[in-house]
């Protein structure tokens, strides 16, 4: 009768019949009756559409909307209003898995479009579609590090990486049985005597740094490739997406793998996600690539194709040996990365990247003429960077939340502001004023 329930009463009786018990309440005998809940569920009572979207509209004004000087790996970037309305598109987006490309056109087109853009943002070689967030891509580049050496099971990472990308660095590797050092920090960039000093004990299959740092620092790694190299080990580098418009890239900075969020891309905040993590690499480290691979050939009438390429990767082939397990609703957000590459360009990624860079720079200054803050590095930064305060700094967050703005991030003993093309000059005097207070 209802074909939307996952269950007809035959099929409980045969589930029930194969666990060994009679009914439901056998099921959950081993329950002790003081925790079951016996009340009546405390549900509405129906409502119309109408009276439905009244009441979502009342719980949505007791959301708090802050001016956002939050960053440390989500920022506060503008989304073009028409990505919404084409992402939507069916022409791009299906339900269906691309396996089948006859059917898939416009999905395995957009796919091939990210990773030609973010190939070329990264300065490498070939680009996956996609990952799930930035942690994530790079756990699985520690992994495909390792994948690649064959022999060596040991990562170091830089201390000067987002404690949120160790933590998932250290739940990947302890069940994947990698071995995770860290390189020492000195002034809050990557030690190069202390990765040397790692590097010639032997056994590291990568280096993960990241760039700019956890402190929004732009580290200085030249040399740290040929470093790497010289010890067979993959050089790998996390980079916000966006800071890519203006900074150098990975490639040119010799990285043999680049990962990072894709959310600076356009994605709004949306309270943590969905995101989307990217990964770029050399040539000769695509067969060890997890995420999708598009190619570009002719169908039988000459015509432009587009098809997944080196299949054997995927798990519908290899099962538990494939190094792809990226789910089809995974690539929405790569297609709202694309659209967003689409509209802004290289010089609009530029701009933005300019505008953030001046507005934090800006922030900054005016921060230490009030004598209540210091740079805790005086280090090169592109749009967040980090002070401490001459008070209590958790009150001072507190009291930002209450003037209508999230400021900053606390880490440490310190507070790490962020600045993006949004952010007014009024908006920043306006925090400078209050912190000054």
């Amino acid at each position: 009768m209802f074909k939307y329930f996952p269950h007809t009463k035959d099929d409980l009786i045969a589930m029930l019949q194969r666990a060994g018990v009679e009914s439901l309440d056998g099921l959950y005998a081993q329950i002790p009756d003081s925790i079951r809940f016996k009340d009546d569920y405390q549900l509405p009572e129906a409502m119309s559409e109408q009276e439905v979207r009244q009441l979502f509209a009342q719980l949505g004004t007791l959301n708090k909307q802050l001016t956002c000087f939050a960053g440390m790996g989500v920022y506060d970037h503008y989304t073009p209003s028409v990505i919404p309305q084409l992402v939507q598109r069916s022409e791009f987006l299906t339900s269906y898995t691309p396996y089948q490309a006859e059917i898939s056109q416009g999905t395995l087109h957009y796919i091939f479009e990210y990773q030609s853009m973010m190939a070329e943002l990264t300065g490498m070689d070939i680009a996956n579609a996609s990952l799930y967030d930035g942690t994530t891509a790079a756990a699985e580049a520690m992994m495909m590090a390792v994948a690649a050496s064959k022999k060596q099971n040991k990562v170091l990472v830089s201390e000067t990486v987002s404690l949120k990308t160790r933590q998932v660095l250290d739940t990947y590797a302890l069940h994947h049985g990698i071995e995770l050092g860290t390189i020492a920090a000195e002034e809050g960039v990557t030690s190069r005597q202390n990765l040397e000093e790692q590097l010639a004990g032997g056994g590291v299959a990568g280096v993960l740094v990241q760039q700019p740092n956890v402190y929004g620092i732009v580290e200085d790694l030249t040399g740290f490739a040929d470093t790497c190299h010289g010890q067979k080990a993959q050089f790998i580098m996390d980079s916000v997406a966006a800071d890519l418009g203006v900074l150098k890239t990975p490639g040119e900075w010799g990285a043999d793998i680049a990962v990072g969020e894709g959310q600076s891309l356009g994605i709004p905040m949306q309270w943590g996600g969905p995101y989307v993590g990217y990964m770029c690499c050399t040539e000769k480290l695509i067969r060890k690539m997890p995420g999708r691979i598009v190619g570009m050939t002719k169908d039988n009438r000459g015509q432009r194709a587009f098809v997944l390429t080196l299949q054997a990767r995927e798990q519908h082939i290899r099962r538990q040996k494939a190094t792809s397990n990226i789910c089809s609703n995974q690539s929405l957000m790569a297609l709202w990365v694309t659209i967003y590459l689409s509209l802004m360009g290289k010089q609009g990624l530029k701009e933005a990247g300019e505008l953030s860079y001046a507005g934090a720079h800006y922030l900054c200054d005016e921060l230490l003429k009030t004598g209540r803050f210091t740079l805790v590095y005086d280090k090169p930064f592109f749009n967040e960077f980090y002070v401490k305060y001459e008070g209590d700094a958790d009150m001072l967050c507190r009291h930002f939340i209450g003037e209508g703005i999230l400021g900053g991030v606390r880490y440490a003993d310190g507070i790490v502001f962020a600045v993006t093309e949004k952010r007014t000059k009024e908006e920043i005097d306006h925090l400078v004023k209050i912190a000054a207070l």
